[in-house]
């Protein structure tokens, strides 16, 4: 059930060879009217997005919270800075 201030997890999911891949698009929060405020660190080329509840990290990471890249922290963990 979505109560105010609850977190939940936003991914895009791209079929791949190998099967489905999860990519961390950003979050979204609960609003007291049920309403939700979406904050996307990505925008998926597809305009797909599934918006779940977020679980720990470890679920997250099982899901493909790190996506294609297997970091522990997903893109968080990546320097911030030009280009790599």
């Amino acid at each position: 059930m979505l109560t105010a201030g609850k977190r939940l997890a936003v991914f895009s999911i791209r079929e791949g060879k190998g099967g489905s891949i999860w990519v961390r698009a950003g979050s979204a929060f609960v609003n007291k009217d049920g309403s939700l405020n979406v904050l996307l660190d990505v925008l998926p080329l597809d305009g797909k997005l599934h918006v779940r509840e977020a679980g720990d990290k470890k679920d997250t990471m099982q899901a493909g919270g790190g996506g294609r890249y297997g970091l522990d922290g997903g893109l968080d963990s990546l320097p911030v800075g030009g280009h790599s």
